[in-house]
């Protein structure tokens, strides 16, 4: 099971979309208080510098407006609006950006797509706990507990049980018990 579980991950890792053109689609859900989801239309972003919304494009952000961007929208649930945004860093490899690629995939129901961008933000940065939980998370959805809870106590390891990230993680787990 968990070999083909990586070898599943491996084959989505290896066809992760991070040079696809934006397609900016409906999202769905709301929340989120950022610039970005309120007061841009759909397809655009704020920028911090020109302090308006704009149509985003390939190296017009910096990949800090880029990663706010695409986190904003994806916590408003606007997954494949951050898909787009996130898919414009220039830097393919910061795991800020990979995590939330992962998060947006992932709930938009491309649980697999999702556990490459996590895995491979692990592999750049063992340490990012948010990766964890969220890798928890969609291990959860898979079905795999034992998956879940290896990031439960990866998460430990590093910082504890008082962390936002082992609550959370911990609190998906026992609602899966539950279920």
């Amino acid at each position: 099971m968990r070999r083909r579980l990586l070898v599943q991950v491996l084959a989505a890792a290896v066809s992760l979309p991070l040079f696809a053109a934006p397609a900016f689609t409906a999202g769905e859900g709301g929340g989120g208080g950022s610039q970005t989801t309120t007061q841009c239309k759909k397809g655009q972003v704020w920028d911090k510098k020109k302090k308006k919304c704009v149509v985003p494009q390939y190296g017009m952000l910096d990949d800090d407006s880029i990663y706010e961007a695409g986190h904003d929208l994806a916590m408003a649930g606007r997954y494949d609006e951050a898909i787009s945004v996130l898919t414009l860093a220039a830097n393919k490899q910061d795991p800020r950006i990979l995590n939330y690629l992962g998060y947006s995939h992932r709930h938009s129901g491309r649980v697999t797509v999702g556990l490459g961008y996590y895995e491979e933000a692990l592999r750049i940065d063992p340490d990012y706990t948010l990766v964890r939980e969220y890798l928890g998370e969609a291990h959860l959805q898979i079905g795999d507990l034992a998956g879940a809870q290896e990031q439960l106590k990866e998460i430990e390891k590093r910082t504890g049980k008082g962390s936002r990230e082992y609550g959370m993680l911990s609190e998906q787990i026992e609602r899966f018990l539950r279920s």
